[in-house]
């Protein structure tokens, strides 16, 4: 990534965007004109509309509609996804959750998801919930 201020999507975001789900609105266009996400959230998303029956290419395309990247998963944020289970085990946060955090701090960037349990989360970078 460049010097740009970017915004991290958690999958439920991508998924409220698609879906135009409560809380898609709080997506304004300033923030998803910089939007992000993991590969491992993209996986989520493709995961979940396959599971609904879409078409996998035409889930593909429209779920990368919804970012204006989609960031490999390296190394280092597996390291911090990893470390972030202590914190997170409390709450339910899946691989794809800790994914994302970790590459919002990975970015130093702002996270957006639908999940309420993030609200207790104490990190270094923001997190907003959208609904």
């Amino acid at each position: 990534m460049s010097n740009r201020i970017v915004n991290v999507l958690d999958a439920s975001a991508v998924i409220a965007l698609l879906l135009e789900e409560p809380g898609a609105e709080n997506l304004t266009d300033e923030i998803l004109e910089n939007a992000v996400a993991s590969t491992v959230n993209l996986a989520e998303v493709q995961t979940k509309l396959v599971q609904w029956g879409y078409d996998p290419d035409e889930a593909w395309v429209d779920t990368l509609d919804q970012v204006t990247a989609a960031e490999p998963y390296t190394s280092q944020q597996a390291k911090i996804a990893g470390t972030l289970v202590q914190m997170t085990r409390p709450l339910g946060l899946s691989l794809g959750g800790r994914s994302c955090l970790a590459l919002a701090i990975f970015l130093g960037a702002e996270v957006y998801t639908t999940e309420q349990s993030w609200r207790n989360l104490k990190l270094a970078v923001p997190i907003h919930i959208i609904r």
